[in-house]
Parts: C-alpha cells; structure tokens; sequence
C-alpha cells in the first residue's frame, strides 16, 4: 500500500516528500524524460520542417504569390514569428543537446563496447545521428544568415552586356508590389554553384537524419509497438524523401531555369 497520505482538509502529501514541480524536474532530468523529451522535440522539429517546405515549394507559384506568402509571415503575423523562430531554435538546441548527453552517458556506461557489434543491424543513419543533426543545427544558422538576415551573400547586378558592376543586398530587393522579392532572393542565391551543392549535400543529410529519427521519436513516444515497426519506418522514410525532393526541386528548378 502507498505511503501517501491525502488530507481533505489540508495539502496533498507525496510518498517521498516533494512537490509536483520537484518530481516532474526529476522525471524530465532522467534518462527516460530526456529520451521522451528528445523524441518530442524531434516530431515538433519534423512537422516545422516539412510545413516549411511547403511554404517554400510556392516558388513554382510565381513570383507575386511567394511574395505575398513572404510577407504574411514577416509584417502581418509581426513579433509572433519572431517568437515562433526563437522557439524552434530553442527546441533544436535542445534536442541536440540531450541526444549529445544521451550519447555520452551511453557510451560512459558502456565504455569497452560489445564483442560483437551487430554492424549489419545498426545502420548508417543510426550511427551517424549525432553528426548529421550537428550539421543541420549548423545548416540552419547559414540558411537564417543567408535568406533571413542577407548576411551571407549578396545578388550581383550586372550591366546589359552581363558584366558584374556591383552588388546589393538581398533584403533590399523589392518586387513591383514594394514587397520583399523573395522569389529574386531564391533565384540568385541557388544561381551560385557552391550555396546550391552546399544546399543538396545539406538536405541530403537532413534525409538521412530524418529517415531513422522519426521512427525511432515515434518507438520512444510509445506510438508505435513492434508489430507496426516495419510501417513506422516505411513512414519515417517517406517523409524524409518527400522533403528532400521537395526542398531539392528547387534548387533543381533554378538550375534548369524553371523559376
């Protein structure tokens, strides 16, 4: 029988003595919270992922409706996107840095290793999470320095004979409506060789990332049992490969000159 004791009259009294708030920091501190916890982050980062390659794939629309798109989500949803982007930072940052702590605190426990390591059951993707996540935290940062503050690069403006006379930043671009030309944005920037191999080796990454973390966040969450594994990693699969294709197909597209 429970030691806790419940006062009708009074407070509630826990068997070991703490508050809600002391156990709640301690389940989310343990090995289990902060696997829950990276599972969580990683569905939440997931679903910003995919719903922001949609947003982009508004490119194929045209200029006028990537724009427009654009400056919704800048001027009319204003300080919320803000906090909106700050949020989704702090939920990256956190993610790496429990799956990195988990990592560590694994192989402290395990320090020899196995005698067998089972490699044909692990597979890349697996082995290579920490290190693909590592370089798409770094990833975003370059792609918020280059299309989100225009610190990166820069557009070249050219002469009618195609000679390049200067230079110009890439949040003063405007198109005929006075809203940011976003759509110009995209076009100069994947027009630079090393930004769109840069992008493809990136997002190629992301896939590989994506392909095991999204089953592996469902196994941690409890969301899927052995039975339905085979479906969750047909799943985890197709949601990598549809936003590698997806973010991809523009860089593709600007190469072809397609946009």
């Amino acid at each position: 029988m429970s030691t806790a004791a419940i006062n009708p009259k009074g407070p509630r009294v826990y068997p070991t003595g703490s508050t809600p708030t002391d156990w709640l920091t301690t389940y989310l501190t343990s090995t289990v919270g902060q696997k829950i916890l990276v599972g969580i982050t990683g569905i939440s980062l997931v679903g910003f992922v995919f719903f922001h390659m949609i947003g982009n794939l508004k490119v194929f629309s045209g200029a006028e409706s990537l724009n427009k798109y654009a400056h919704f989500l800048k001027h009319d949803l204003g300080v919320l996107i803000w906090i909106a982007r700050g949020g989704l930072l702090g939920l990256f940052a956190l993610h790496l840095f429990l799956a990195i702590k988990l990592k560590l605190a694994s192989k402290k426990a395990r320090p020899i290793g196995y005698a067998n390591q089972m490699s044909a059951q692990a597979s890349i993707a697996s082995k290579t999470m920490i290190w693909t996540g590592m370089v798409t935290l770094a990833f975003v940062v370059f792609h918020l320095a280059h299309f989100t503050f225009g610190l990166a690069h820069e557009e070249a403006i050219t002469d009618k004979s195609g000679q390049v006379i200067g230079t110009i930043n890439y949040l003063e671009l405007k198109d005929q409506n006075g809203y940011h030309d976003v759509y110009r944005m995209v076009k100069a920037g994947f027009e630079t060789p090393w930004i769109s191999v840069m992008y493809v080796v990136c997002q190629l990454l992301l896939f590989i990332h994506l392909s095991h973390g999204i089953t592996s966040s469902l196994q941690t969450l409890g969301l899927v049992g052995k039975r339905f594994t085979p479906a969750a990693k047909a799943l985890g699969w197709a949601i990598a490969a549809t936003v590698f294709v997806g973010n991809t197909a523009i860089v593709v597209a600007v190469w072809l000159k397609q946009v």
